[in-house]
């Protein structure tokens, strides 16, 4: 069982079939859940599951939270999109990695990337956060550019 950051392959296949909207006005409702070490995410994953996940504290329920999309961009032949930080706040948790999905896709909970935090990562009484990428065609969450 292992974490593997990537973007899942049945997004790919869904994004061109036109089954996700990253309007940040209008579009599909995204959130981010948490996972425990022991949990198997990768390229392969194709929706959420509670399988895997950090359990309930604080701000933190099952499914995890709501992301804020910031909108989409296009510069120099690479199409970005982003989310705003995500906090969980008065939680006690150990979280090795985290599965961003649609809630609004034809196909439930459909996954779209899978993060990994490289080594597990505690809040005790406190905050959990998610700090995202710069909103830049180097750096934003999801990037589709010329290979």
């Amino acid at each position: 069982m292992a974490i593997t950051q990537a973007v899942a392959n049945s997004f790919k296949k869904e994004l061109i079939e036109g089954e996700h909207n990253f309007k940040s006005s209008g579009g599909d409702v995204f959130k981010l859940a948490l996972c425990v070490s022991s949990a198997t995410l990768n390229s392969a994953t194709t929706a959420y599951t509670a399988t895997g996940e950090v359990s309930n504290s604080g701000q933190y329920t099952a499914g995890g939270g709501a992301l804020v999309n910031v909108g989409t961009s296009v510069a120099s032949g690479v199409a970005i999109t982003d989310f705003n930080d995500l906090s969980f706040t008065g939680v006690t948790l150990t979280a090795r990695g985290a599965l961003i999905y649609n809630t609004s896709a034809t196909v439930a909970n459909a996954a779209v990337a899978v993060l990994d935090f490289g080594s597990d990562k505690t809040a005790t009484s406190g905050t959990f956060t998610i700090q995202f990428p710069a909103y830049t065609t180097s750096a934003a969450i999801l990037r589709i550019g010329n290979a």
